[in-house]
């Protein structure tokens, strides 16, 4: 019997590097367990060309990628999500629509490697970096017994990885 995969939305306000990076990240990470997809409140259109890059060059599949705005998950033909993630503080700030389905909801805040100026080479170490700790993030959200923990007890925890980053 297989069991129908957790959905996850993952925000930011261009939808261009960060929420991206996770939605690939936990696709391949969550190997099956989770259906992961992104969304922005204003998306840019496009994926920035460093976080493909990026992706791509780690063994990422990329194919199909697109930058997507979140009334995409609101109408009645939208997957039903379980958790939400914002992975910006703008975005965590915004007036998120109301999302059927009551998800869990966490705000994990990651720099933007997009505002990184100067040298190529400056730009993307910060788009790895930002990989790399969006993988981690994950990879300890992957490890929360989910199926065993109540509503109240889940959100506190999914909560609790994002804050624990900022100590």
């Amino acid at each position: 019997m297989t069991e129908k995969p957790y959905n996850v939305l993952f925000i930011c306000t261009g939808n261009s590097a960060r929420s991206i990076l996770a939605e690939v990240s936990l696709n391949q990470i969550g190997a099956g367990r989770f259906k992961a997809y992104s969304a922005g409140s204003h998306p840019r259109g496009e994926i920035h060309p460093l976080t493909l890059e990026v992706l791509a060059g780690q063994g990422y599949a990329i194919d199909g990628l697109r930058s997507k705005g979140w009334n995409e998950f609101v109408g009645a033909d939208a997957p039903t999500m379980d958790f939400i993630f914002t992975v910006c503080d703008q975005a965590a700030g915004e007036l998120c629509p109301a999302w059927p389905g009551q998800p869990v909801t966490a705000h994990w805040d990651f720099a933007d490697p997009s505002k990184v100026t100067g040298e190529r080479e400056a730009q993307l170490k910060a788009f790895k970096a930002a990989q790399s700790q969006i993988a981690n993030r994950i990879r300890l959200f992957l490890s929360l017994p989910i199926d065993k923990l109540d509503r109240a007890s889940l959100q506190a925890q999914v909560r609790e990885l994002g804050a624990s980053s900022k100590a």
